[in-house]
């Protein structure tokens, strides 16, 4: 049961970070505050995609399953819940997505509070919502775990992909709606179909699963290289403009 194992410990970790923010309100804003920012930035570097086209409905599943601002506690509990069951219930591809997306979730919500005391603290003076976006980043640092967390991303894409080959799973997956949503998994049965539905279409058309995630980590790691190395200025007008707001 090592999947198993390492889902309860990713939930636990979200948790313990999670009772770090509720006992002070103000961290909790500020957490909140980072999340919108992030998410509000995705939707920009790729309001192109998202405006329609063969890779909307993927990045529209990234921006709303990967880097929303959305509550995740109920599908936290149930993944610490049913660990287990989901060893039982799911074939091998679906743990191992499983484990991956819980693993991102656990490293995400670290970043994210640490951006948070940043955001809160160091860089609460700052002039605008980009700059002091940027000073949390390079407060935090952690170059390695954010190169770590695209790669958890890549990862969960490859997964998806490889999902819509496996022969039945589809089938397999609607068949199973009904047990899942009796054991309490019903957030993972919808993260589970909308992206299979979602990565299936593209799969229709060869080199188009491809061609997304590749543009993916192509944006996601010149940003990533921005705002650890641009300068300041250059960084903060970036940021500004993806975001629509004037520099």
């Amino acid at each position: 049961m090592e999947a198993a194992r390492q889902i309860r410990d990713a939930v636990a970790r979200v948790s313990l970070l999670r009772q770090a923010f509720d006992q002070r309100p103000g961290l909790r804003d500020a957490v909140r505050e980072v999340k919108r920012f992030q998410s509000r930035r995705f939707a920009g570097t790729y309001a192109d995609l998202l405006r329609g086209g063969p890779h909307a409905d993927a990045s529209r599943f990234f921006l709303d399953e990967l880097y929303s601002d959305k509550d995740y506690t109920e599908r936290d509990a149930q993944f610490s819940r049913i660990a287990g069951a989901i060893e039982r219930f799911f074939p091998h591809q679906v743990v191992d997505t499983s484990v991956a997306l819980a693993d991102l979730h656990a490293l995400t919500e670290d970043l994210d509070q640490a951006m948070a005391l940043a955001w809160l603290h160091t860089c609460a003076g700052a002039a605008s919502e980009a700059s002091r976006y940027v000073c949390a980043w390079r407060a935090v640092g952690r170059r390695q775990d954010r190169l770590q967390q695209l790669e958890v991303v890549m990862r969960i894409g490859r997964e998806m992909a490889h999902l819509t080959r496996t022969p039945g799973l589809r089938l397999m997956l609607k068949m199973m709606r009904g047990p899942a949503m009796a054991a309490g998994m019903a957030s993972l049965q919808r993260f589970l179909e909308s992206g299979f539905d979602h990565f299936a279409s593209m799969a229709r058309h060869p080199g188009q699963v491809e061609s997304f995630l590749e543009i993916i980590r192509t944006r996601e790691t010149a940003l990533l290289t921005d705002l650890f190395d641009a300068p300041l200025v250059a960084c903060e007008t970036e940021l500004a403009r993806t975001l629509g707001q004037a520099p």
